[in-house]
This record gives structure tokens, C-alpha cells and sequence, in this order.
């Protein structure tokens, strides 16, 4: 059979508009998770599955020995908040006003009922420490533990699987396919991007006052540091072989981005720290509140939802289940 070139090249152009239309099929869209009873909402980024290399080379500036040696690591997609979550979402979880709410769109993801989830404490001291809690400002102050059952219970509501980052999925996010110090160029400076020391006048900001990363995240760096999922080692890059190591204890936990307080060798993508014992040194309690810092109003969290919801059993041990 003799196929003209009029043909061929037709023949090809419906075989690359079948590719391009696999390829946009299996690409996640952005949404936005409404909360009924509420004008409050969370905006979900679709980050895409890829590759990346972990940690930062020997010659970045304020680089500390923690973040080596570098190492590739290969990332499922998911969904993050675009923005920190607020005090105004976390207070929702505080009031448990919503676990009688009807929603419309529910998904079917998780199966946990919203009465099995353990409810936080209200705060007994003002946590914000005089910094506020009112509109857009990112909640702080939250432990890991208290940051972790806000996804429980927010999964349970929506049936939507939703949990923290691990320490891998979020230098990933943060990078957004740049390899250097930050995901942005040259030509841009770090306080159109962040709240830190420079700039912050010692106090945390409305979420999305500065330019979002390539990929639509807000405060990636600066404003509040965000929990992972992840239990730290200094050692972590040179010993472990797994995606993230499982927190087994309180202390210390991985904690991302830099804050309003920090300088700007924290505010680097491959930049770690960890939390302390000294977070709740003014806590009054006995035991002190799993709940609760007292003294890290410069820590919040934001939350992801994988595009592969996982079974029941990893659910829980992802919500740092008892």
C-alpha cells in the first residue's frame, strides 16, 4: 500500500494528538476542598510525580553537613495546600462544629468516622503569643501530633485522604524542578518570595502576601517553618534507603522552610531543622500538652493529599495513629 505524504503526515498528527492526549489524561488538575457551613476553603496544588536530587551540593552557601550527601529520590504525585493552614481552618477542628455537616462532594477515600478522631485541647494561653489568630494568619504553636490529627479529621469530613508532607515530599514542592539554593532565578530576591528576619518586623504574616514558587505554593519559605512527617537524624541521607523515616518519638521531628524569625540560610530549600523539648519550656501542664507548644508560634503546617489514597492501615500510621 502506497500512503502519500499528505496521508503520513496526517497519520502522525493523530498519533501525537493521541500521545499529548494520554499525557493530559493522566496529568491531576488543582481544586479547591470547600468546607460547607463555612465561607472557608482550602486551594490544592497538583504537583506532579518526577525525580529529583535531595539535600544540597558541598559549595551552597549556609549549607549545613545535615543535608548530604545528596541523593536522588523518585516522588509519587499529590496535591498540597497551596497556602500554610490558617488559625481560621484550625479553629474549625478545635470547635468540631462541622462533624455533623453534610458534604455534598464527599469522597470516598477514607472510611474513618469523624467521631473516632481524637480532638485537640482549646488553647489555655493565647498561642499566638500576641501575633493574632485572626484572618489568613498561619496557625502556630501546633504540635506535630496536633497538626497531624487536623489531616485525620479533615479526612474523615471530607473522605478525602489528606496528611503531611514527608520531609522528601516537600523539598520536592519547594524545589519545583530548580536545582540551586531556591526555585527562583537570579534576578529575583528573597523578599519577594518570603517573610523572614530581614523583613518580617519579627512577626508572621497573612498567608500569600509574597509570590508563589513555580508550581503556586505560597511561603514555601519564611512566614512559619511547616512540619513534616518525618522523624530527624542528622544522619538520615547517608544511612537510610526508605522515602522518609517514621516518627517513633516526640522529639526531634523534621521541620521545613524557615520562619519570619530565621535568616536567610534557613530559608533555602535543602535547609533543615528539627523540633525540641525546649518548644513547650513554658508550658505550666503536667504532662505538658501533646497539643501545644508554647514557645514555637514560628511552626505551623500545611497538608497534602497523595494522588494514590493508601490502604486503611498506612492511613493511620500517617495520622501518627496510637
Amino acid at each position: 500500500m502506497i500512503i502519500l505524504k499528505s496521508q503520513k503526515f496526517f497519520f502522525l498528527s493523530a498519533l501525537f494528538i493521541a500521545h499529548m492526549a494520554s499525557i493530559y489524561a493522566q496529568q491531576k488538575q488543582g481544586y479547591i476542598q470547600e468546607l460547607p457551613s463555612t465561607s472557608l476553603e482550602i486551594n490544592m496544588v497538583a504537583i506532579p510525580s518526577g525525580s529529583f536530587i535531595m539535600g544540597s551540593p558541598n559549595s551552597e552557601k549556609g549549607r549545613d553537613e545535615d543535608e548530604g550527601p545528596q541523593r536522588k529520590m523518585d516522588i509519587e504525585g499529590f496535591w498540597m495546600s497551596s497556602y500554610e493552614i490558617t488559625w481560621q481552618l484550625y479553629n474549625l477542628f478545635l470547635q468540631r462544629e462541622l462533624d455533623k455537616a453534610e458534604f455534598i462532594d464527599k469522597g470516598n477515600e477514607v472510611v474513618q468516622k469523624v467521631d473516632a478522631v481524637a480532638g485537640a485541647t482549646i488553647p489555655y494561653v493565647d498561642m499566638s503569643l500576641g501575633m493574632g489568630t485572626g484572618e489568613n494568619l498561619p496557625i502556630g504553636n501546633v504540635t506535630q501530633l496536633g497538626a497531624s490529627k487536623f489531616c485525620e479529621w479533615l479526612s474523615a469530613i471530607t473522605g478525602n485522604f489528606y496528611r503531611l508532607p514527608t520531609e522528601a515530599e516537600w523539598e520536592y514542592a519547594a524545589r519545583a524542578n530548580s536545582e540551586d539554593a531556591h526555585f527562583f532565578d537570579g534576578n529575583d530576591t528573597l523578599e519577594e518570595y518570603a517573610w523572614f528576619s530581614d523583613n518580617s518586623g519579627e512577626t508572621y504574616h497573612e498567608v500569600g502576601q509574597k509570590k508563589p514558587n513555580p508550581w503556586g505554593l505560597y511561603d514555601m519559605y519564611g512566614n512559619v517553618a511547616e512540619w513534616t512527617l518525618d522523624q530527624y537524624d542528622v544522619n538520615t541521607y547517608a544511612e537510610s534507603t526508605t522515602a522518609f523515616i517514621r516518627v517513633e518519638k516526640e522529639y526531634p521531628a523534621v521541620v521545613r522552610g524557615g520562619s519570619y524569625k530565621d535568616g536567610s540560610e534557613m530559608l533555602r530549600s535543602a535547609s533543615r531543622t528539627f523540633s525540641k523539648p525546649v518548644w513547650k519550656q513554658r508550658d505550666p501542664q503536667f504532662p505538658k500538652s501533646k497539643w501545644w507548644h508554647t514557645d514555637a508560634p514560628f511552626v505551623g503546617f500545611r497538608i497534602v493529599r497523595p494522588y494514590e489514597t493508601p490502604n486503611i492501615e498506612a492511613q493511620h500510621s500517617y495520622w501518627l495513629g496510637e
